[in-house]
């Protein structure tokens, strides 16, 4: 009799092990989105665990050292992935701030999904929820109603936010492009990690007056590059609705914060994006540096996009305004 209990159970955590390995390289959104009650925090830590695993191998550094090379990958690696997430991810996908050809959103789109922050649409009907109940009971990652560490991280880790409600996202669901990379995210971070090895083992070979190598290569170009756009990026949830200064009344806690706007490429201007979201340029004066804005115009330049929003002048130096 307790054996035919036990089978039961154990079979169950068999399956539900099965399934968390199915959701490391198969995100396929389940038919409801956000599912379960709201007030559900639980994390699925063994589903958690790649993300728990790539700060972990940062320590890794004390054994494979450091050279300037690497230090270069590393930080050019951040620079064109915080790129793609500030400038494709939120201001393009998120908010159509822009327009650009087929191919183009597709390329970048690759390149945003490399920084391991899932898919462009899963990204996008997140950050849509968001601007709809900006610090209000509903906004999954507000630092007001939620805490510093559920805002900055904790969100994303839950099983409720796994998934995003594609409802909010029609624009982007009708592409089966972008519907197969937000299913199959972590193939392109792979990938990347791959190559960044294979760079380190090549340069090892022909150049080995730099000092560098695959191993040591994959740690600064991909793992501590990895993270470090993974808490960039965070602290405009976490921070920027805190520390800063509100220039307009949007009715939440959205604050401008030029350090944060420096590590962010031009993010931390968050109250004048909450002012008026569908902007590509956040730093709305002059001496708001906005590095995102400056290479979306460069890439206009270029022919890539066009179309670009701006804020109206009547709207940036409108009444209203915050304490």
């Amino acid at each position: 009799m307790s054996e035919s209990l036990a089978a039961p159970s154990a079979a169950g955590r068999l399956a539900r092990l099965g399934r968390t390995l199915v959701r490391w390289f198969d995100a396929r959104p389940p038919v409801l989105a956000n599912a379960g009650p709201s007030h559900d925090r639980r994390i699925d830590w063994l589903r958690v665990l790649p993300f728990l695993a790539l700060h972990a191998v940062c320590l890794a550094i004390f054994w494979v050292g450091v050279s300037r090379v690497a230090l270069v990958v590393a930080a050019v690696l951040y620079a064109l992935r915080m790129f793609a997430i500030t400038g494709f991810y939120h201001r393009y996908f998120s908010h159509r701030s822009f327009r650009t050809s087929r191919v183009a959103q597709f390329l970048f789109a690759l390149i945003g999904a490399s920084a391991v922050q899932r898919g462009p649409i899963w990204w996008a009907a997140h950050h849509r929820h968001h601007h709809l109940h900006s610090d209000q009971p509903d906004d999954v990652h507000s630092p007001l109603q939620h805490g510093f560490l559920w805002s900055h991280m904790g969100w994303f880790l839950s099983n409720r936010h796994f998934a995003a409600d594609y409802r909010r996202v029609p624009d982007l669901t009708r592409y089966p492009e972008l519907r197969m990379l937000d299913r199959f995210d972590i193939a392109v971070p792979v990938l990347l990690a791959v190559a960044v090895f294979l760079l380190g083992v090549l340069l090892h070979r022909i150049a080995p007056g730099l000092g560098t190598n695959g191993w040591q290569m994959l740690v600064w170009g991909f793992f501590v590059s990895t993270v470090a756009v993974y808490h960039g990026t965070y602290t405009i949830n976490s921070l920027a609705h805190v520390f800063g200064r509100q220039r307009y009344a949007t009715g939440d806690g959205s604050r401008n914060n030029a350090l944060l706007a420096l590590i962010t490429l031009g993010e931390g201007w968050h109250n004048n994006h909450h002012h008026y979201p569908s902007s590509a340029r956040q730093g709305f004066f002059w001496w708001e540096i906005d590095l995102t804005w400056y290479l979306l115009r460069l890439l206009a330049a270029l022919g890539l996009i066009w179309d670009l929003r701006t804020v109206p002048a009547r709207t940036r130096a409108s009444a209203g305004r915050a304490a």
